[in-house]
């Protein structure tokens, strides 16, 4: 076999190793992303109930103002009610008064509801935090679960990236500039084999001089319909 063609089947076979790399990773930690994700959900709730409780809080203390503050009018109309002459201005005080009575009901009443509702985010926040709690002690035994795992991978990869290197170092520069330009579109199916005389990038049946010339193995050969490199396998060999 042409020894160049050697090497790019080779660093053909070390790229792909390397593509699928990722998705390995991946696939071991698709159950971590989803109890993360989880995770990050109950968050988002348990915060929008502090917002919530935050805002109902702040409410709370406008309707007490608010209270402290018609309270002293009730005390001032009452110091009045006990110096007016004429009717006109009594029955003009007791509208008055009325009226902030009235609004001190809703006033009450407002922070009654404000405080029910605070409690009631207050016991909701509770369970979110033990919801919470068991969520994320399975993220945790999952990241113990899988350590081991991608680190392995970790290795792998190492040794992998460490083969390739060794070899671009012992190929021919022009050579690998001509590998990496046909990877640009064709990515893993740079270098493919050839079956029943067919291309196994585009599937095109090869003519008898291109599949003369793959099957010698003296040259580099690239598919006449695609472009790929192109090389025999076993039973072609045979054939």
């Amino acid at each position: 076999m042409n020894k160049y063609l050697k090497q790019l089947i080779e660093l053909s076979s070390i790229d792909k190793s390397i593509d699928g790399f990722d998705p390995r990773v991946q696939s071991i930690e698709k159950s971590l992303k989803i109890s993360l994700e989880k995770e990050a959900g109950i968050v988002a709730v348990i915060d929008v109930y502090k917002e919530e409780i935050l805002e109902s809080k702040l409410k709370k203390r406008k309707n007490e103002l608010h209270l402290a503050e018609l309270s002293e009018k009730l005390n001032e109309l009452s110091k009045k009610s006990a110096i007016v002459k004429t009717a006109k201005e009594v029955k003009a005080l007791q509208l008055e008064e009325e009226i902030a009575k009235e609004q001190c009901d809703f006033a009450n009443e407002e922070i009654q509801r404000l405080d029910n509702f605070i409690q009631a985010r207050g016991v909701l926040i509770e369970e979110e935090n033990e919801k919470l709690k068991e969520v994320s002690a399975n993220v945790a035994e999952i990241r113990s679960s899988i350590a081991g795992e991608l680190a392995d991978i970790e290795k792998e990869k190492e040794e992998v990236y460490g083969n390739k290197n060794k070899l671009i170092s012992a190929m021919d520069q022009k050579i690998l500039t001509f590998y990496e330009k046909i990877r640009k579109w064709a990515g893993n199916t740079t270098v493919v084999p050839v079956k029943k005389q067919a291309c196994y990038g585009c599937f095109m049946r090869l003519n008898d001089k291109v599949y003369s010339c793959v099957i010698r193995e003296e040259d580099i050969v690239t598919c006449p319909h695609c472009g790929r490199i192109l090389y025999k396998e076993a039973q072609e060999n045979e054939a």
